[in-house]
């Protein structure tokens, strides 16, 4: 967190590079331990990736990781000064995932399925969110019961896993396994259920 204080605001270059070490050293690579920690874990978790320095300063002041569970389906990690962030997404889809998506929605079993999902998640204190139009897409009814489901083009599950000392210990680990766990089965849904087209 010292090393990320540093470089709050607009750094400049000349910081970036006192920086990097320490940063490379204390931030990055504990994020490619706890990634690894949790790939241990489960086989489903061994495909990630943990992202580098950019020219934008967001980039040296936050720590992204990706899991990826499917195509354009991921777990993301963000480590910053507010401590660590986590998300089920689905999103960037590729060509023919809105329809797949829509399709499983409109089902009378899946789409009831999603939706409870979606509502779990809610109670447990996930923000959900995603690329949404302003109303239902054309050839589903205004009135649909899962209408604002219909809407989305990409579908987010949220939560802040704030900052505190645990955050330097393994309970880190333990957190996000549970958080991961919350996510599971809303993100099993879209891996089986949106598949990807040509």
């Amino acid at each position: 967190m010292d090393v990320l204080w540093q470089l709050q605001g607009e750094p400049t270059h000349a910081t970036r590079e006192r920086c990097r070490t320490d940063r490379e050293h204390l931030v990055r690579r504990p994020m490619i331990a706890l990634l690894n920690a949790i790939a241990d874990t489960d086989p489903r978790y061994e495909d990630f990736s943990v992202w580098h320095y950019r020219t934008d300063s967001w980039w040296w002041q936050n720590q992204s990781a990706a899991i990826r569970r499917g195509r354009k389906i991921e777990i993301n990690l963000r480590l910053s000064l507010d401590g660590l962030h986590i998300q089920g997404a689905w999103w960037y889809p590729d060509p023919g995932q809105i329809d797949t998506f829509r399709t499983a929605v409109a089902h009378d079993t899946s789409g009831p399925e999603l939706a409870t999902l979606i509502d779990d998640l809610h109670h447990q204190g996930y923000n959900i969110s995603g690329d949404t139009l302003q109303r239902p897409p054309r050839g589903y009814p205004a009135h649909h019961p899962r209408a604002h489901l219909l809407r989305h083009r990409s579908l987010i599950a949220a939560r802040h896993l704030d900052y505190g000392p645990w955050l330097h210990t393994p309970q880190a680990l333990d957190r996000v396994l549970a958080a991961i766990t919350d996510l599971d089965p809303f993100l099993t849904w879209l891996v089986h259920h949106i598949k990807r087209t040509t």
